[in-house]
C-alpha cells in the first residue's frame, strides 16, 4: 500500500528546498544542534561544504578555531545568559525568541577574518516544541572596516597618526576616573619640540612637518600599548601613562629624549642647538575623590615650562619645577592654571 505524505511533511520538504537556494546564507539546527541544513550560500561564505557537517554539531568550526557557541546554539539551549560574553554586539527579540548579533569571525577553511551580522531564531510546531533553529548570516566586513578607518581618521592626528588633542582629552577622562576607582597611579608627559619655530622659519614648514612626523614615530614606538600618545597642539604633544609610578614615567620620559636626540634630526637656527631637542615635564598623581585631571595637567605643564626656561633639551618633574626656577635667574613660575574640583 502507498504511503501518503502529509501536508506536513510536504512543507517540510519544499521548506528545505527553498532554503537551499536562499541567497542569504543559512543553516539550520534540529533540537540536538545538529546541523540538518547547511545552505549553497553558506558553502560560499564559509567555504565548507555541506558535505561536512550535516548531522554533526562541528559548524562551530566554519567560523572559529576554537569549539564554542553559535547563536544558533543559545537559542536552541535557551541560554541568552551567555550573550555579553561571546558577542560584543547583540539584541534579543521583544518576544524573548530570536537572538541577533555581531562578531569577528576567523573563518578557519577562507583563512581570513569576517564582520557577520547574525540572526537566530526559533522553529516551534503546533504544540510549542523546538523542532528547529535557524541562523542567517550577512558579511559586513567591508562596511565595519569603513567604520573604523572613520573612527580612526576622526581621533588621529593627520600629521603624525597619533590620538588627536579630542581623543587624547577623551581618554584622559577614562583613565583618570578609572584610577580614581583604583587608587592607582596616573602619569603624564607633556612634550616640547625645542626651538620649532627658528626651526620653522630657517628649514620651511615642510621640513617643520618632517620634523614633526619624526618625533610622532619615535612617540609610537617608545611606549606600551596601554599608553596614550597624542599630538597635544602644534609642536606640543602628551603622553598618558595609566598605572604608572612616577619614576616609571621619569625613564620613559628619558628614553624618548634620547630618542629623538639619536635621530640627529639638523637644526642649526641661532639660540638653538645643531640638533632638534625635546624638553619633557612629568606629573604623577593618585587621584583623590575631590580633584579633577586638570590638576595633573596643570603639574605636567609647570615642569614643562620649568624645563624649556632652565636649559631645554631635558625631563623634568613636576616635584622639582619650582627648584628649577630657583636655579634660573630672572625666570617666574608659571601661574598655576586654575583648577577645578568635582
Amino acid at each position: 500500500m502507498q504511503r501518503t505524505t502529509k501536508p506536513s511533511e510536504v512543507a517540510q520538504s519544499y521548506a528545505v528546498r527553498l532554503m537551499q537556494h536562499l541567497v542569504v546564507p543559512t543553516f539550520v539546527l534540529n533540537p540536538q544542534r545538529e546541523v540538518v541544513v547547511w545552505n549553497r550560500a553558506c558553502e560560499r561564505l564559509t567555504g565548507v561544504a555541506a558535505a561536512d557537517v550535516i548531522g554533526t554539531k562541528k559548524h562551530w568550526r566554519a567560523f572559529y578555531t576554537e569549539k564554542r557557541f553559535c547563536l544558533a546554539d543559545l537559542v536552541a539551549n535557551e541560554r541568552s545568559d551567555l550573550l555579553s560574553s561571546l558577542y560584543p554586539e547583540f539584541t534579543v527579540s521583544t518576544h524573548g525568541l530570536g537572538l541577533s548579533a555581531e562578531n569577528w569571525c576567523v573563518m578557519p577553511k577562507l583563512g581570513n577574518q569576517l564582520y557577520l551580522a547574525i540572526d537566530a531564531g526559533p522553529i516551534h510546531d503546533e504544540d510549542g516544541r523546538l523542532i528547529a533553529v535557524v541562523e542567517t548570516l550577512r558579511d559586513m566586513t567591508d562596511q565595519k572596516r569603513a567604520e573604523s578607518a572613520l573612527k580612526a581618521l576622526a581621533s588621529s592626528d593627520g600629521l603624525t597618526g597619533l590620538a588627536n588633542r579630542r581623543s587624547f582629552d577623551q581618554a584622559l577622562a577614562i583613565e583618570w576616573a578609572r584610577a580614581q576607582r583604583t587608587r592607582s597611579p596616573l602619569s603624564l608627559l607633556l612634550v616640547d619640540v625645542d626651538h620649532f619655530k627658528l626651526y620653522n622659519d630657517l628649514h620651511g614648514h615642510q621640513k617643520g612637518d618632517d620634523c614633526l612626523r619624526g618625533v610622532g614615530a619615535a612617540m609610537a614606538a617608545g611606549f606600551r600599548p596601554a599608553d596614550v600618545a597624542a599630538r597635544y597642539g602644534g609642536e606640543e604633544f602628551a603622553v598618558l601613562m595609566p598605572d604608572s609610578a612616577h619614576g616609571i614615567a621619569l625613564d620613559a620620559a628619558e628614553r624618548l629624549r634620547e630618542a629623538i636626540c639619536r635621530l640627529r634630526l639638523a637644526h642649526g637656527a641661532a639660540a638653538a642647538g645643531s640638533h632638534v631637542t625635546l624638553s619633557i615635564g612629568v606629573a604623577t598623581e593618585v587621584p583623590a575623590e575631590d580633584m579633577s585631571s586638570e590638576l595633573l595637567v596643570a603639574r605636567a605643564d609647570q615642569a614643562l615650562y620649568a624645563a624649556k626656561h632652565s636649559g631645554r633639551d631635558r625631563v623634568l618633574s613636576a616635584d622639582n619645577a619650582l627648584a628649577a626656577f630657583s636655579c634660573t635667574p630672572g625666570v617666574a613660575p608659571r601661574a598655576a592654571r586654575k583648577v577645578r574640583t568635582r
